[in-house]
């Protein structure tokens, strides 16, 4: 169980290495690009196959997210990995932050959408 603790921390760290690199001008243009897609997978609550799904909802996580790091860190010249790595290192926090704006942003979407199911309901069992 350890182990897959360290395996998660090490991966957290080099997706936070690979976000750090998609800024850097001295990554390929090409490197960037797949840096962001990577990253904006690894942290979107959107997946290929939904999580709902067994096994497979959770399979292309745990395949797509790992090879898409593998592959954008071949692409990243070394010394700008190593100076990534080392920031990653110094600035992820042992608890995951919370992103208040991102959570706020969220819960209105949420209340827009169910604003907006009660009014059509609403409207279908009027008439």
């Amino acid at each position: 169980m350890q182990s897959l603790k360290q395996l998660a921390k090490k991966l957290k760290k080099e997706t936070y290495a690979v976000y750090l690199a998609s800024t850097d001008q001295r990554v390929p243009w090409y490197a960037r690009i797949l840096a962001g897609v990577t990253v904006a997978y690894a942290f979107s609550p959107i997946d290929l196959i939904p999580d709902f799904i067994p096994i497979l909802g959770y399979l292309d996580d745990l395949i797509i997210v790992p090879l898409g790091i593998w592959l954008v860190l071949k692409m990243i010249p070394p010394e700008v990995l190593a100076e990534c790595r080392q920031k990653a290192a110094a600035e992820i926090e042992p608890e995951k932050p919370i992103n208040q704006v991102a959570a706020a942003i969220i819960v209105a979407i949420s209340i827009s959408f169910g604003i907006l199911a009660a009014i059509w309901l609403k409207q279908i069992f009027k008439s």
